[in-house]
Formats: C-alpha cells, structure tokens, sequence
C-alpha cells in the first residue's frame, strides 16, 4: 500500500489553478523532496495531503481520504509548518503536557531525551525562545510521536546554517527509520540531497519530474565543454546550458557519457542546477 497516492490531483482557487490533474505515488519508508517555485502548488499540495483544504480527483494517504477522514489520518500523522505555532505564553513543559494529553501515541520521555541534548529549559516560554530553539521543540514533540508520516514545510526558513545542518541531522539519526516516510518542501534544495531518497519537481501546479534519486544521477549529466567541443556538445540536445568563467556548462538529460567524455569535464549535477533547467531560470 502506497503512504500517497494520487491520480488527477486538482484544486483551483477562483481563477487561478493551484493543482492541475497531479499524479503522484509515495511508497512507505521513502524521504521525498517536494521542489518547486513560489505559487507552484507545493503548499495546495500539502494542505489536500493533511485534509486541510477540499479538492478534485481521488486522493489517499495511508489508505486514507484526508477530506473525510482527517481524525483518523492526523493519529498517524505528523506536521512542522514553515512558521512556529506554538502559543507564545507557553512554557515548555506546558507543551510537553499538551502533546501528550491530545495525542495517544507521544512518548513523553522520548521528547525530554530530545531535549535533553539542547539548550532549552522546561521552564522557559516559547517567546524567550529564539528560533533555532522553537524549531529543536518542535523537532523533539514531533519525533516523540510514533507516526507513519512526517509531513515538513519549509522547516528550516530563516534558520542559520548551524541550526539547519542540526535539524536535518536529528532527522536522520533519531527519527527516520526506514519505516516511516518524510514529505519535506524546502527552497534550501542543497541541504536536502543528501538525505533524499526520492525527488518531486512541481511547477504550475504539475509534476515536471518524479524520480527516485538514483535514478536521478544515472539520468542526468552535465559537461563542462571545452571551447573547441561547444558545437559538438550541442548536437546532444542539452536541456540547459549557462557559462562560468568562460566555459559552458551543459546539462543532459539520457546522453551517451561515454561520448560526452570525450568532449569536456563531466560532472553530476545538482538538484537545484537540474531544477534550473526543467522549471527556468537565468540562462
């Protein structure tokens, strides 16, 4: 059974068309990145998959219909939005408490553990909190949940780089099991390629690419041409090309590499440089 499974995935707002037939499958125990540029759909997206907003075509999460059966998805669910939520006035310990009176399945000393290894007190208010620390809370009453789906938006937005490396750290090693599955929607594309095991480009409200990331590297190739190869380069069809310091930068999507070899540098591209050239850019 699939964790996500979609097929025709709609939902406009008025005039605008926030998802446009969006067919998507999620297998149990993956990391996908959800990628896209503002006004992609990524947030609509979300919001259909945690039954937070009603849409078109058929929709389920661990076998599940979000719209009709929110209570029941939201036991096995869990969720860190892009911005903090958690009451101001409250202490830490109130939170502790609070998670663990709505939430049958929050292992309180699993949650103190976490916070154990930080510098947060139990006594101090969320508002003396800065926001690398908001998030360690919200991290450690999130991983204290035995959940089936971890669903992560923008968790990171305004955090410095320490604070960022910290978080997708304590996912790996204390929270992802190979069991579970992790939907996270990042612009920080680079800090998450390495922990992801699948990667979903959205643009317009549709899915441009959804691979594996294996099959990510086997696709995708980028050349650095050397100036006497550029015109032979190009007759391969590269879906992108950009200079640096003179030298033109290629990137091909199933190309012979052995061919490629012979004309330049070649490289792995990374996912922003690949979501670049499917979604647009600067050239």
């Amino acid at each position: 059974m699939a964790c996500i499974e979609a097929r025709g995935l709609r939902k406009a707002f008025k005039n605008t068309v926030a998802l446009d037939g969006v067919d998507l499958t999620i297998e149990p125990g993956r990391i996908v990145g959800l990628i896209g540029p503002n006004g992609a759909g990524k947030s609509t997206a979300l919001q259909a998959i945690l039954g937070l907003t009603a849409y078109q075509g058929e929709l389920k999460v661990l076998d599940l219909g979000p719209w009709t059966a929110r209570d029941q998805l939201m036991s096995e669910v869990c969720f860190i939005a892009d911005v903090a939520v958690l009451p101001r006035w409250m202490r830490v310990w109130q939170a502790l408490d609070y998670v663990a009176g709505v939430h049958p399945r929050f292992d309180r000393a699993k949650a103190e553990g976490f916070l154990a290894r930080t510098s947060i007190r139990k006594t101090s208010r969320v508002r003396e909190l800065s926001k690398g620390m908001v998030t360690q809370l919200h991290l450690a009453l999130v991983m204290a949940i035995d959940a089936r789906l971890l669903v992560l938006d923008e968790p990171t937005l305004g955090l410095d780089l320490l604070y960022r490396k910290a978080f997708y750290d304590s996912l790996l090693n204390d929270y992802f099991d190979g069991d579970r599955t992790i939907l996270v929607t990042t612009h920080q594309v680079e800090e998450v390629q390495h922990i992801l095991t699948d990667v979903v480009f959205l643009d317009r409200g549709r899915v441009v690419l959804d691979c594996s990331m294996e099959a990510f590297e086997a696709r995708y190739v980028e050349l650095l041409a050397a100036p006497e190869h550029l015109t032979a380069a190009r007759t391969f069809r590269p879906i992108h090309e950009r200079q640096l310091f003179g030298r033109s930068l290629l990137i091909f999507d199933g190309a012979d590499r052995d061919r490629l070899a012979t004309l330049g540098e070649l490289r792995n591209p990374s996912l922003a440089d690949v979501f670049v050239a499917l979604v647009g850019g600067p050239q």
